[in-house]
């Protein structure tokens, strides 16, 4: 991102300008922006930087609101000893409890030959990528079974999904008001309202589940949306349940930008189990997973292309 001069025997100069980006760079870094959006902002690109910031202010403000709730955790278990109610350990297993991870284990469906698969740890967001033919969305409902308390979020949402949701947010008020809420805060970062927007707001905002598995979560949203979707998911609070998602879409998952509380898991093209992958250059996994990732743009060229497995 420093493009510096050079003297006549070739020694690299910073004239103030040099300077003076540099420093721009430290600035928007310490702000935990990545470098690609660093050199977008740099380049004079407002929106990458006004979404960028927006979405670190609520990473900032999920990790206030989670020390909150550690704080509050802290003091109940402080009174309850105070008052004799329970003993130290039982204290003590009383919060771990409420505190533990959602995790899961499963036997991997076909096309696998039935190999273990664990996640310790579910986080906040899981992006599930793979080629067609991987056995991604296989693998997505399965976790699905597999997660007490979760549901599956399929692509019917596009077809008949806008009636019934519509029907649905005329039921239920409370509903009908968080989508609402959900649709500003996602035109508020460059999102379009569609119905394919709102079926899957009702679906994201509909309580009950510990747990969503979505299929393919940009599918039916322009580009803009996408970015301003995956920017509000971010913005949630702690507590809110996991979602883990299928997407084959750069601007979902834009590597440079997955957070701590974010995890990725690719489906292999050659069926070997599916695995985690750091979101960072030289990782297992990572050239082949940038190659699953696309702009909508260029996933549009293979939209409706199905992978059948023959003879059924």
């Amino acid at each position: 991102m420093l493009k510096p001069t050079r003297t006549a025997a070739g020694w690299r100069t910073y004239g103030p300008e040099q300077m003076m980006r540099a420093r721009g760079i430290v600035e928007l870094r310490t702000l935990g922006l990545s470098l690609v959006e660093v050199a977008r902002a740099l380049d004079g690109d407002a929106l990458v930087l006004a979404r960028a910031v927006t979405a670190h202010e609520a990473v900032l403000e999920a990790r206030m609101h989670q020390l909150r709730e550690t704080v509050h955790r802290i003091r109940t278990l402080r009174e309850e000893l105070d008052r004799g109610a329970m003993s130290v350990a039982s204290a003590l297993t009383n919060m771990r409890q409420a505190g533990d991870p959602i995790s899961v284990a499963i036997d991997l469906p076909w096309p696998w030959g039935g190999e273990r698969f664990e996640l310790r740890e579910i986080c906040r967001l899981t992006h599930i990528v793979g080629p067609l033919g991987s056995g991604k969305t296989r693998l997505a409902r399965r976790l699905a079974d597999a997660i007490k308390g979760a549901s599956f979020v399929g692509l019917e949402r596009l077809s008949d999904g806008a009636a019934a949701a519509k029907e649905r947010l005329t039921s239920d008020p409370q509903l009908e008001l968080r989508v609402r809420h959900a649709l500003a805060a996602i035109a508020s970062v460059g999102g379009n309202t569609s119905e394919a927007l709102v079926a899957l707001l009702t679906a994201l905002e509909t309580e009950g589940p510990a747990a969503q598995v979505i299929d393919m979560l940009e599918d039916g949203l322009d580009a803009p949306t996408q970015e301003a979707l995956i920017c509000f998911l971010r913005r949630r609070r702690p507590s809110a349940r996991p979602l883990l998602f299928l997407t084959r879409s750069s601007y979902i998952l834009d590597v440079d930008a997955v957070g701590p509380d974010e995890a990725i898991i690719l489906c292999p093209a050659n069926h070997n189990p599916p695995m985690l992958v750091a979101p960072f250059r030289g990782a297992p996994g990572y050239e082949t997973l940038t190659m699953c990732l696309a702009t909508p743009d260029v996933r549009a060229r293979t939209e409706g292309i199905i992978a059948t497995r023959r003879g059924g």
